[in-house]
């Protein structure tokens, strides 16, 4: 009760986040520079299986907001929609769907102090078992809604020779995971309900000129609370750096430091037997009267070693090599813009981190000014998964190294992500792919003889996109996806799913009027669920819009 007590006013003031976030772009100060643009939608929507299903229909009633405000010391932006949606079938129920993601940052004192914020109404694949969907219409059966949000202040300055940096966020993430409920034989396999994040971390350092090297001592923390089974995750670190030039283009960097994380559970109640005790949705009861229990325990010497290369403003190259996490770590960064219009980026990581902690990492990463898809059927974040481009080339952030599915434990994450995006003149265009493996780590706990200390699972995923404007009233947009995952449970085969939509925008007889029309085909293949979910489905809708 003590614990839920703490945790309301900081649940409560990261929801209000998100509406101070809508605030700030629809009432903006007097002297900014402002697009906002609320709209109000209707669209017909049919969907049939191709592999003899049912065919579909509902019509969405949807209310949004898409908007952009820059002050002199005030930046945010939004773009949300809320769907509602109205069945014509019985075997389709009435829906809401939120989705949208917001930034704002306050310069509370200008080259000094900022205030930073952001939030997210996003859909993620629920179940690792599941199949994989990535279309925007009707219900899916592995489907959870995801909603975050984070603010915090940062501090940035020079104090003599000397570059200050420090940060914190208070991060909030809660998951409404309606998509397996009710089916006694079949729970979520690791539900997640929710979970409170706080990270702070702090630098002082110095370029190389007047030493022959540049340095940085820097620190950090890292606290996460967990509701299932009472989980918490805390780490600390402390460490120095150098960075040695040797050319124009090259230089050598290395660093060593000490830290320590530690993550720890609930036991869960059992009989007098010793079997667990299951609740009626299919989860696992904590136990508070027993010691908790170790789940991850690490402490000791850090290092990593490698180079950095810039040939030009145009590339960076950073990779190194080192120990950490009790083994080998490679790390890496690309930047590079082909030209003013496009660019590229890649990173390669390697992290012990949480679900939760994975989607604020990837909000706090958004782009300073991202684009918005217009496609209604795009995967994206009115799918699962996807990405989100910024208007410089070669910036975004993808969200499926956290979406590939929810699971309240920890694990060891490591994998690679590239993203090329740009546009020119009529033409724009970005695609993103990534590849994860995540390692899970959990007390000696097991269901039905089986655990998921241990477990490693795989995800690749390929999301991309392409828009052409074709007139002033007029436009087309592509979007495509395709996804692997295996679980690594047993007796679960490998998930995959692809698709393509297409979509095309036009002015109608006020320029604050649009209609639109989109078509998609998509499939999905989980052999876990007998075939029940093996679909090969055809979307289409039309719809009109009126922009205020």
């Amino acid at each position: 009760m003590i614990r839920q007590a703490f945790l309301q006013p900081i649940v409560r003031g990261c929801a209000a986040l998100a509406a101070l976030v809508l605030l700030a772009v629809a009432a903006p100060p007097a002297s900014a520079r402002t697009d906002v643009a609320p709209y109000l939608e209707v669209q017909q929507v049919l969907s049939a299986d191709l592999n003899g299903g049912d065919v579909l229909t509902y019509t969405a009633a949807v209310a949004g907001i898409d908007g952009r405000v820059s002050a002199r010391r005030f930046e945010a932006q939004i773009s949300y929609r809320y769907e509602h949606r109205f069945a014509w079938d019985d075997d389709l129920s009435d829906d809401n769907v939120h989705t949208g993601i917001a930034q704002a940052r306050l310069d509370v004192v200008p080259n000094l102090l900022s205030l930073d914020a952001g939030a997210l109404a996003a859909r993620s694949r629920a179940d690792a078992r599941g199949p994989v969907l990535g279309f925007n219409t009707v219900d899916a059966p592995n489907v959870a809604e995801v909603y975050s949000a984070y603010v915090g202040p940062t501090l940035s300055t020079r104090v003599g020779g000397l570059d200050v940096g420090a940060s914190y966020r208070l991060g909030y993430v809660h998951v409404d995971d309606h998509s397996l409920a009710g089916d006694p034989d079949r729970p979520a396999f690791d539900p997640y309900d929710s979970s409170v994040v706080h990270n702070a971390d702090a630098s002082v350092g110095m370029g190389p000129g007047r030493l022959p090297f540049g340095w940085t001592i820097g620190a950090g923390y890292v606290r996460e609370e967990v509701d299932r089974l009472d989980r918490e995750f805390e780490g600390q670190y402390v460490r120095g750096d150098i960075v040695v030039p040797v050319s124009h283009s090259l230089a050598l960097t290395a660093g060593v430091g000490y830290e320590d994380i530690e993550a720890s559970q609930q036991d869960i109640l059992r009989d007098v037997g010793g079997v667990p005790i299951i609740s009626p949705d299919g989860d696992l009861i904590a136990d508070p009267t027993k010691p908790r229990l170790l789940t991850y325990d690490t402490d000791g010497l850090i290092y990593d070693a490698g180079v950095i290369w810039r040939p030009s403003r145009r590339t960076e190259l950073q990779a190194r090599v080192g120990h950490r996490y009790g083994g080998t770590t490679v790390v890496g960064s690309l930047r590079h813009a082909l030209s003013d219009a496009y660019g590229l980026s890649a990173n390669v990581y390697d992290s012990v981190s949480t679900f939760g902690q994975l989607t604020l990492t990837n909000l706090n990463g958004l782009p300073a000014n991202f684009n918005v898809n217009p496609n209604p059927l795009s995967p994206g974040l009115g799918g699962v998964g996807g990405c989100v481009f910024g208007e410089e080339g070669g910036s975004g952030v993808c969200f499926d190294d956290a979406f590939q599915s929810i699971d309240s434990s920890n694990f060891r994450i490591r994998g690679a992500n590239i993203l090329f995006s740009g546009g020119r003149g009529p033409w724009g265009m970005g695609v993103g792919a990534g590849y994860a493996q995540r390692r899970y780590v959990q007390p000696g706990i097991t269901l039905d003889g089986f655990t998921l200390d241990g477990r490693k699972d795989h995800s690749f995923t390929l999301n991309g996109y392409v828009s052409r404007a074709l007139s002033r009233t007029s436009s087309v947009n592509v979007n495509a996806y395709a996804a692997w995952f295996d679980s690594g449970l047993p007796g679960s085969p490998e998930s995959v799913g692809a698709g393509i939509s297409g979509s095309y925008h036009r002015t109608l007889w006020i320029d604050r009027l649009q209609g639109y029309a989109a078509a998609g085909l998509f499939t999905s293949d989980s052999g876990d669920f007998d075939g029940d979910f093996d679909s090969t489905i055809a979307s289409g809708l039309v719809g009109l819009r009126y922009t205020f």
